[in-house]
C-alpha cells in the first residue's frame, strides 16, 4: 500500500496538509499489519480497513431567556475491520452477545479513542492496538463459523462474505467550520425568552448546534479517502399539559450545511410563536377516539411512514439474519407497493429545492462511492440498500454502508425519496379524502401533519409493526368539510398493510431532515415525499398520565406584590 503520487507530493509541499500525514500513517500501519501480523499455524488477514473520525461539536442552549448549555467537544475515534478467510467466506459475524461481552477470555479492550494531536506515530500506536485485538477476534470468529460446517451441510444459496469493490482515492478540500458563539448566545436568550409570555408552556428550550466531521479511510485494497461534512441545527422544543392532564409536546428542527444557511432571526421568531399557538390550541382540543379509516398524510408524515415501514425493511443485512422478520426477502421482482409509486435512496442528492439534505454524502463508511439506488420501481421491488455484505442475487455494494463513530457499518438509508405517477393538487386530494370517507360510511376523516418521531420493529420476535407520534391531527367533518384540531392518538400499523393502501398523492414534495438510530448508531438522514391519501390508517389512544400542571404559576407570570415592591 503506497500513497498515490498526488498525495506524496502534497506531503512535501511548502505547507503540507496535516490530514495527509495522518492518512499516510494509516496506510503505513495497515501495510505493516498485512505483511507481518499473523500467528504461526493460523491464517493471516486477507482484508484490513481503517476509519478515523474527527468530530467537533459546538452547542449553545437556553431556557426562558437564559443560557443553560455552552459546550465545546472534540474527539477522535478509530475503527478497524480485520478479516481472515476469503471474500467467499470470512470471519465477519453479527454475534450480538460477543459485541457486548467481548471475546471469550479477553480481559482488556483496546481503546477506540485516537489522539487529538496530529501525531502520526501516536495514531499508528492506537491503530496497532485495535488491529491486534481485531485480528484475534477475527480468528476466533472464523473458526467458530467453520466449525458449524461439521454439523450443517453447506448452503448452496449462501451469499459470499464480502463484496469486491474497486479502490477509491479522494481528498476533500478543507471545509470552514464557523460558529458565532456570541451571536447564538444572544439568539438563544431572545428566542427562549419568548416563552415567558405563555405560562401554560411550563418547559421550553432552544438549542443551536454545529458539527464538523472529518473522516479518514484506508484499506488493504488501496483505498485512501479524506472527507469532510458539516451540519448545523436549531432545535426548539416546548411542553405543556392539556386541561385533562395529558402531556403535550411540540417542536421545530432546522438543519443546514453552513451556519449562514440557518433560518434568519425573524423566521425563527415566527416559528416559535407558531409552535406556542399550536400548543395552546392543543390544550383545549378534544380527544379523538381510536380511529381506522381514510386520512391524508402531509409530506413530512408520508416520509416518516415510508422510512419506518419500508426503508428499514430494505436494509440489506436484515434479509439474511434469522433474527429479523425478513419482510421483503425473496420479493425481488414482485410488486410490494401500488404500481404508481417508486422508492429510491439517493445520497448523491445534495438538496431538494432550497432545503439541504442531511442524508447526502460522497462515500459511505466502507469507502464505496454513494450511489442513487432505485429500490422500488412502479411498485416492484428491484434491490435492497447494500453495504459490502452481499445479499443474493446482488454481488456489489451500492454505497450504503454507514455508521456512527467507531461502530461497524451496515446498510442504512441516506436520502429516501418517494415518487408518484398519480399526483393531484391538494384541493383534489381533500375532495378524494371526503369521497373515500363517505364510501366507507365514516362521519369524519383525518389530516395528519408532521410526525415528530417514529420507531419500528423489524425483528422476528414480536409483531412486525411501526408507530409514530403525529404533531398535529385534524378531524374533517364529511358533511361540512370543516377541520377541527384533535389530540390524544398515535399512528400504528403493520408495514405492508399501511403502504399498500395509498390511493393517490399530492403534487408538491417536501423534505424532512433528521437522524436515524439503528444497530450502527445514529446517522443523518432525509426523506423527500409528497402528501399521500391512504384508504385506511389506524390510530390508537396514547398512554395518558393525568398529572397536575405545576401548582404555582411561573414566577414571571405574576406581578410583584406591593410589599415586594416596597422592599
Amino acid at each position: 500500500m503506497t500513497l498515490a503520487p498526488l498525495l506524496a507530493l502534497a506531503l512535501h509541499a511548502a505547507a503540507p496538509d496535516p490530514r495527509l500525514a495522518l492518512l499516510a500513517a494509516m496506510e503505513q500501519e495497515g501495510a505493516r499489519s498485512m505483511q507481518r501480523l499473523r500467528i504461526a499455524g493460523y491464517e493471516a488477514p486477507f482484508f484490513l480497513s481503517y476509519q478515523l473520525k474527527d468530530l467537533r461539536h459546538e452547542e449553545v442552549g437556553g431556557r426562558f431567556g437564559a443560557v443553560v448549555d455552552d459546550l465545546t467537544r472534540h474527539d477522535r475515534r478509530v475503527h478497524a475491520d480485520v478479516r481472515v478467510g476469503s471474500y467467499d467466506l470470512d470471519s465477519s459475524s453479527r454475534d450480538d452477545v460477543s459485541m457486548f461481552l467481548g471475546p471469550e477470555g479477553q480481559t482488556w479492550s483496546a481503546p477506540r479513542d485516537a489522539p487529538l494531536d496530529d501525531d502520526p506515530q501516536a495514531l499508528r500506536n492506537a491503530l496497532w492496538l485495535v488491529t491486534d485485538e481485531k485480528y484475534k477476534e477475527a480468528l476466533s470468529s472464523y473458526f467458530k463459523k467453520k466449525s458449524k460446517g461439521v454439523y450443517r451441510a453447506d448452503d448452496p444459496d449462501r451469499a459470499p462474505s464480502l463484496t469486491r469493490e474497486p479502490p477509491q482515492r479522494h481528498v476533500d478540500p478543507v471545509r470552514p467550520f464557523d460558529f458565532d458563539r456570541a451571536r447564538w448566545r444572544a439568539e438563544v436568550r431572545r428566542l427562549s425568552g419568548l416563552f415567558r409570555g405563555h405560562p401554560d408552556v411550563f418547559d421550553a428550550s432552544v438549542k443551536v448546534t454545529g458539527e464538523k466531521q472529518v473522516r479518514w479511510f484506508t484499506s488493504s485494497e488501496g483505498s485512501a479517502l479524506v472527507t469532510e461534512e458539516t451540519v448545523y441545527a436549531v432545535h426548539v422544543q416546548a411542553v405543556a399539559r392539556a386541561v385533562d392532564g395529558q402531556l403535550l409536546e411540540n417542536s421545530r428542527d432546522f438543519y443546514a450545511r453552513a451556519e449562514a444557511a440557518l433560518p434568519p432571526p425573524d423566521r425563527l421568531e415566527r416559528e416559535v410563536r407558531a409552535l406556542v399557538l399550536e400548543l395552546e390550541a392543543l390544550r383545549t382540543a378534544p380527544v379523538v377516539d381510536p380511529y381506522t379509516g381514510p386520512a391524508i398524510l402531509a409530506p413530512e408524515a408520508t416520509g416518516v411512514l415510508f422510512h419506518e415501514a419500508v426503508g428499514h425493511r430494505l436494509e440489506g443485512e436484515r434479509q439474511d439474519d434469522d433474527k429479523e422478520g425478513q419482510t421483503f426477502k425473496g420479493q425481488v421482482g414482485k410488486a410490494i407497493l401500488p404500481a404508481f409509486l417508486s422508492v429510491l435512496d439517493d445520497p448523491t442528492q445534495q438538496a431538494e429545492g432550497e432545503v439541504a439534505l442531511n442524508g447526502a454524502y460522497a462515500y459511505d463508511d466502507q469507502g464505496v462511492p454513494a450511489q442513487r439506488t432505485v429500490l422500488v420501481e412502479d411498485g416492484v421491488l428491484r434491490t435492497f440498500l447494500l453495504s459490502r455484505r452481499p445479499v443474493k442475487p446482488f454481488t456489489r455494494s451500492n454505497g450504503h454502508g454507514r455508521s456512527q463513530g467507531a461502530m461497524p457499518p451496515i446498510a442504512r438509508m441516506g436520502n429516501l425519496v418517494l415518487r408518484s405517477k398519480k399526483q393531484v393538487p391538494m384541493t383534489e386530494l381533500k375532495r378524494l379524502l371526503l369521497e373515500e370517507a363517505r364510501r366507507q360510511g365514516k362521519p369524519y376523516a383525518l389530516v395528519i401533519q408532521d410526525i415528530t418521531g417514529g420507531n419500528t420493529n423489524t425483528m422476528s420476535y414480536g409483531y412486525q409493526a411501526f408507530k409514530g407520534t403525529p404533531r398535529l391531527v385534524y378531524r374533517v367533518d364529511v358533511a361540512t368539510g370543516k377541520q377541527e384540531l384533535v389530540r390524544g392518538v398515535e399512528l400504528v400499523g403493520t408495514p405492508l398493510s399501511s403502504v399498500s393502501r395509498v390511493l393517490a398523492t399530492g403534487d408538491e414534495v417536501r423534505a424532512f431532515n433528521g437522524y436515524c438510530g439503528a444497530e450502527s448508531g445514529y446517522v443523518p438522514v432525509s426523506t423527500v415525499a409528497p402528501a399521500a391519501l391512504v384508504s385506511e390508517i389506524e390510530l390508537q389512544r396514547v398512554a395518558r398520565a393525568n398529572e397536575r400542571s405545576p401548582i404555582l404559576p411561573a414566577p414571571w407570570s405574576e406581578r410583584p406584590t406591593a410589599s415586594a415592591e416596597a422592599r
